[in-house]
């Protein structure tokens, strides 16, 4: 069987949970089926970190075009390499395609239709035109989670059940479990400024959705408690979009000489940061999975989030669960992790045993199987 995939989102610099997804996805696929032959469509320069591997079975093609890549360019090379399966692990099918090519797409999830302020509106118009089309138009669909599969189904009614599979992400907790050697956390805990075990964390994309001024809001209270002196809040992430309010709320806070935004990280100091926090905290309004949920997990510190979209399905019994509108339940729930020690250890345990139900292998398979139409 031909499959394409459209892969461009791995030139990207910006590194989030859909990039890693197609990337992890591309580990396994040459491996697990290869009597198959898969053709890999990219626009440019794949990043560093995102290179896929390579397989006798795979041929990358980079295709540059400076607009519409994927309702032109790309579209122009599956009428000429007319492929049995298109793989669209984006909110987006070519309008124009040959019928015979069935296509599967990946929907993360529909934020931009609960949260549209939090969208520039050029993006948010983009993604209601191609999401409404590719929902409606691909012969199969995966949703990463129960909870944006419920989404379809409610925004799209005419959709039928049996046209949705939900297959969780996966995850490869191996590289946040790698120690880290004494040396390298003090260099990496004074480059940017903090004590190990003395900061409270959030990794992702600086943008309105992630919820991030409550974050900061929680961390005032606790440190007008007075107890907390030497907790710092490290606000990891590349600015997204409509990022200005997170940093308006950082300059206005009594405490903003403790708040840091070390901005863009490679794996290995992101990997740094997580292993070496008091606690993970991932304050979003809205998520397709919460990947950063089980990378907290992975790394062996209390994880904290909302008890909201996704996330429950990839937190489990294992996080530590709060009010999202509401700065003063954070707040009591940090406080609560931060004197009991036991606690931490406790939920600490049960994120292990959360983590071994996902597995980026188990996420490829299934999804191989989809795309086949098993």
């Amino acid at each position: 069987m031909h499959i394409a995939i459209q892969a461009s989102d791995l030139d990207a610099q910006r590194i989030d949970g859909t990039r890693v997804y197609i990337y992890q996805l591309l580990r396994y696929f040459g491996a697990m089926a290869p009597d198959d032959f898969f053709s890999i469509y990219h626009r440019s320069t794949f990043n560093t970190e995102l290179q896929p591997p390579h397989f006798p079975n795979y041929h990358t093609r980079s295709i540059q075009f400076p607009c519409a890549w994927t309702q032109m360019r790309f579209a122009l090379e599956l009428f000429r390499d007319r492929p049995d399966r298109i793989w669209m692990p984006i909110h987006s099918i070519p309008i124009l395609k040959r019928r015979e090519s069935e296509t599967i797409v990946t929907i993360h999830d529909l934020a931009f239709r609960f949260f549209p302020d939090h969208f520039p509106f050029i993006d948010r118009m983009k993604l209601r035109l191609f999401t409404d089309w590719a929902v409606q138009r691909s012969d199969r669909i995966i949703a990463i989670s129960r909870n944006t599969r419920d989404d379809i189904l409610r925004l799209y009614p005419s959709i039928a059940p049996e046209k949705i599979r939900v297959i969780h992400h996966g995850f490869d907790g191996e590289f946040f479990r790698q120690t880290i050697t004494d040396e390298e956390t003090k260099h990496y805990m004074e480059k940017i400024g903090v004590k190990k075990k003395r900061y409270i964390l959030y990794v992702g994309a600086l943008q309105p959705r992630k919820n991030i001024p409550v974050l900061i809001r929680a961390f005032g209270k606790l440190k007008e408690t007075g107890v907390f002196d030497d907790i710092k809040l490290v606000l990891a992430g590349e600015k997204a979009w409509l990022w200005e309010e997170i940093f308006d709320e950082a300059r206005l806070s009594s405490f903003s000489d403790d708040i840091v935004f070390p901005g863009k990280r490679s794996f290995f100091e992101v990997r740094t940061m997580f292993q070496n926090c008091a606690a993970f905290v991932y304050p979003s309004l809205y998520e397709g999975f919460g990947l950063p949920i089980l990378e907290g997990f992975a790394s062996g510190v209390p994880v904290v989030c909302p008890r909201n979209s996704s996330l429950p399905e990839a937190g489990g019994n294992a996080a530590v669960y709060f009010d999202a509108q509401d700065d003063s339940s954070l707040f009591h729930v940090l406080e609560t992790l931060l004197l009991d020690q036991k606690l931490c250890e406790k939920h600490v345990s049960l994120g292990k045993e959360q983590l071994k139900q996902f597995s980026w292998e188990k996420c490829a398979r299934e999804t191989l199987e989809w795309i086949w139409g098993v």
